[in-house]
């Protein structure tokens, strides 16, 4: 290889690397504007500044303003970059592959608390700004249907291993989880009534078992 050929490689290497990073450091800077300003109050202005870096860096990275916060959001679900979807990864396929359900419902808990701490917030910036932003009510109805279809995932899993309570469709039990896992369940137990993060991911496996596994199954737990 000439050495203009591996300078240009690097060249790119280092400009792939840098721009990696501006988009972290933006994403980081609108998590906390989104959170504490509101979708219509922050702008892409005001990320650029926050950032310190040009409106158009914003704009060349992103777009638009509604996919800053598509990004932030599937960011924030998964807790990294990485192009691996939430159900790859190894906390829900460690669900996945265990055989007892008490064990799933428990692991599973466990994720909810660290996803939902990290993305609860913007759910609630969503639910604020769809009533007059049709761009993210559509994202928002999106990442809620994603939400149940993973729940329903996660309720054949369980199935897998053993039967659900009597009477509970698996359709049925996939809203359940759906609704008490859910951003605004998060942000009233975590939030309002200060819970820790322990004592939300207590309930919510206590609270999933009873409902989900038969009384036999959900007492030894």
């Amino acid at each position: 290889m000439s050495g203009d050929r591996a300078k240009r490689r690097y060249d790119s290497t280092r400009r792939a690397v840098q721009a990696k990073e501006t988009r972290r450091q933006i994403l980081e800077v609108a998590y906390r504007l989104f959170t504490t300003r509101g979708y219509a109050g922050t702008t892409m202005e005001s990320l650029a500044n926050q950032a310190g870096v040009a409106v158009e860096t914003v704009y060349n990275a992103f777009g638009t303003k509604r996919e800053v916060l598509a990004r932030l959001v599937d960011r924030s679900l998964v807790g990294d970059d990485e192009p691996m979807l939430l159900l790859d990864r190894p906390g829900p396929q460690s669900v996945h592959a265990d055989r007892d359900q008490q064990r799933q419902i428990s692991a599973f808990a466990r994720d909810m608390a660290t996803i939902m701490g990290r993305v609860g917030p913007l759910f609630a910036v969503m639910r604020t700004a769809a009533p007059t932003e049709p761009e993210i009510a559509e994202l928002l109805k999106r990442l809620l249907s994603a939400r149940r279809e993973g729940m329903a995932v996660f309720v054949g899993w369980v199935a897998h291993n053993g039967p659900l309570r009597a009477g509970l469709t698996a359709d049925e039990a996939a809203d359940t989880v759906w609704t008490l896992s859910s951003a605004e369940v998060h942000q009233l137990l975590t939030g309002d009534r200060g819970w820790k993060a322990e004592r939300y991911e207590q309930w919510l496996t206590e609270t999933l078992t009873l409902l989900l596994l038969p009384p036999a199954v959900a007492l030894r737990a």
